[in-house]
């Protein structure tokens, strides 16, 4: 493909990239005076029909050929670009092979993005959130994973003369019907982005079959998406792991910013469980997001975050209930956290501490022992707080030593 080529009719009128485009080259085009974004596909490669060989190479070519048309043909018939509601879909017109090679068409639009989603006012945020919800709403509702939602796939904009900014979803190319994704080889996704049972099955772990990866990958990257656009930064995680659900699959709880307020921590927190089941639908989602002030962002003294900001909150259900089946991804270790170091945010302040699970604790991880709780060091003396909140106090009990200094006009201590 090249600057000047015709390619199914479409005049290539911009020199072709890689640019973010994965495993593909695109370019914009001209076809009957609009304007297009063209997509070339640099596999799978499509075996040519005069070819009667029947080795087992072309075997394996042809059937890969045939699921990878068969998925996007799929994706394409549920997604109509002129379906209601869809005004927010950036959805394919048209998709064909030339030879051996695969091309998908969709309308250009305007890729410029806004750079900081989270500089918005309040309600300038939830209008930009609902609009997100409300198009992963609709693939959703026809059980179609949108497959690698992240901030790359999504366009922040507002038109000439609206009053808010709207989000546009891009690039379905790696969507799947819910339950029924490619092969671990195919799939596609960012790491940074990924959920939990999406790492897994990446991984080939027997604990995550295909029947795993439903619309709730979609749910936990659009909670750390929403993160990001109220905060400015995703949630933070012990940097020992390589992506938040690698460290949720350790067992960890992400670190949110507690500036956020109680009812967006517990969605997010529910969003971001390990269990794909107990995660929130976007209806919750979005039910949430009808008032502005949840996406408002509160300095709090330390320790004052309440106890809202659990994953039941936004669910009704425990985040950690697994009623889906899928089994523990290995041992955990005790929800007592004695790690006092935290990662620094502007703004925020540590988040409030967690009360133990009244079940009993698993066996430590070797890796990340627990220390007994008799070994636990004593709290450290109390320092005045510059913003009036308690410091730790020493016992209130006297010891009464009696009346020995009375002559010298000294009182017990």
């Amino acid at each position: 493909m090249k600057q000047g080529d015709v390619i199914g009719g479409y005049r290539i009128t911009s020199e072709p990239t890689n640019a973010n485009g994965g495993k593909c080259i695109w370019a914009f085009a001209e076809k009957g005076g609009s304007q297009y974004f063209v997509k070339r596909f640099l596999e799978p490669k499509r075996p040519r029909d005069d070819d009667t060989r029947d080795t087992p190479s072309l075997r394996i070519r042809r059937q890969l050929a045939r699921e990878f048309e068969e998925r996007h043909r799929t994706i394409m018939k549920r997604l109509r670009p002129d379906a209601r509601g869809g005004g927010n879909l950036v959805l394919a017109t048209d998709f064909f092979h030339e030879g051996s090679t695969y091309y998908k068409v969709t309308e250009r639009i305007d890729t410029s993005s806004l750079e900081k989603p989270q500089a918005l006012e309040p309600r300038q945020k939830m209008v930009l959130l609902k609009t997100l919800g409300m198009s992963l709403k609709q693939l959703h509702d026809i059980d179609i994973v949108h497959g690698d939602l992240k901030p790359l796939n999504v366009l922040v904009q507002k038109r000439d003369g609206a009053a808010f900014h709207t989000a546009k979803l891009i690039d379905f190319d790696d969507s799947y019907v819910s339950g029924n994704p490619p092969d671990p080889d195919d799939i596609a996704g960012d790491s940074v982005y990924g959920a939990p049972e999406w790492r897994l099955y990446m991984q080939r772990d027997d604990s995550a079959g295909p029947e795993h990866l439903t619309c709730a990958v979609d749910v936990f990257a659009l909670g750390l998406m929403t993160h990001l656009y109220l905060t400015g930064e995703l949630p933070h995680h012990d940097k020992r792991y390589g992506s938040p659900a690698d460290a949720v699959n350790a067992g960890e709880q992400l670190d949110l910013d507690t500036r956020l307020s109680d009812t967006m921590l517990g969605l997010l927190r529910a969003m971001t469980t390990r269990i794909p089941r107990s995660r929130p639908r976007m209806a919750t989602f979005l039910k949430t997001l009808a008032d502005p002030k949840v996406c408002a962002l509160q300095h709090r003294r330390p320790g004052t975050a309440t106890a809202k900001g659990s994953a039941g909150d936004a669910t009704g259900r425990s985040a950690e209930s697994g009623a889906d089946g899928l089994p523990d991804s290995g041992p955990r270790t005790s929800r007592i956290k004695t790690n006092l170091k935290s990662t620094g945010r502007p703004g925020g302040s540590r988040p409030a501490e967690r009360s133990p699970s009244p079940s009993p604790s698993p066996s430590p991880s070797p890796s990340k022992p627990v220390p007994p709780p008799a070994t636990e060091a004593a709290p450290p003396a109390p320092t005045p707080s510059s913003e009036g909140a308690s410091a730790p106090r020493s016992s209130r009990v006297r010891i009464n030593l009696g009346n020995r200094d009375r002559d010298s006009g000294r009182g017990s201590s």
